[in-house]
């Protein structure tokens, strides 16, 4: 077991919803954003949470804290990140590259770890616990363009370049979109 963590738990949505402020907490840490960045979060994370498929996972410390959460669910049709990631697909790549990544596929849609406890594979863990067992053939996730421990992170467990230097409508940041086949490797 990691440094300072103790257990990994599957969370209900009802277990997700009562630690959604811990959880917003460190993404908000994690990602370095601004403080009322947890507030605008907060309802679109509910609805996730709803969101066919769907499941979260936690790292706690031995006094229960979560040190890191890992989520996400099927992607389809019609839910904005699909929509913005096949439309920067298709026309950078075409549309049969688009229905090929994005046909069967799981979206990460959030791993975060408290900064002070990166670097002792909870990460690592939460990715490979939330995904085992995932039916969908391909997971996909977007993270901020930059050298971060997050992209050695995916590397490290073989996901590749599906888009990069996407910018999603109303952030200014580029965006690498990155995937792979499921299951994961052994590791």
């Amino acid at each position: 077991m990691p440094a300072g963590c103790s257990r990994y738990v599957r969370l209900s949505s009802d277990e997700f919803r009562a630690r959604l402020p811990e959880a917003l907490d460190i993404y908000v840490r994690a990602m370095r954003y601004p403080a009322g960045t947890a507030e605008q979060r907060a309802p679109m994370w509910l609805t996730h949470a709803l969101r066919e498929g769907w499941r979260c996972m936690a790292a706690l410390d031995a006094d229960d804290v979560l040190l890191g959460v890992a989520y996400g669910y099927r992607g389809r049709a019609g839910q904005w990140w699909h929509e913005q990631v096949r439309h920067g697909l298709s026309r950078r790549s075409g549309a049969a590259e688009a229905d090929r990544w994005l046909s069967d596929y799981f979206e990460l849609t959030e791993i975060h770890v408290r900064p002070e406890n990166q670097g002792h594979q909870i990460g690592e863990d939460l990715l490979r616990s939330l995904l085992e067992g995932v039916p969908s053939a391909n997971v996909l996730l977007s993270t901020p363009e930059g050298t971060s421990r997050a992209w050695k992170l995916y590397r490290r467990t073989g996901f590749v370049d599906v888009l990069r230097d996407y910018h999603f409508a109303g952030d200014p940041r580029p965006f690498a979109i990155l995937g792979r086949a499921l299951p994961l490797d052994p590791r």
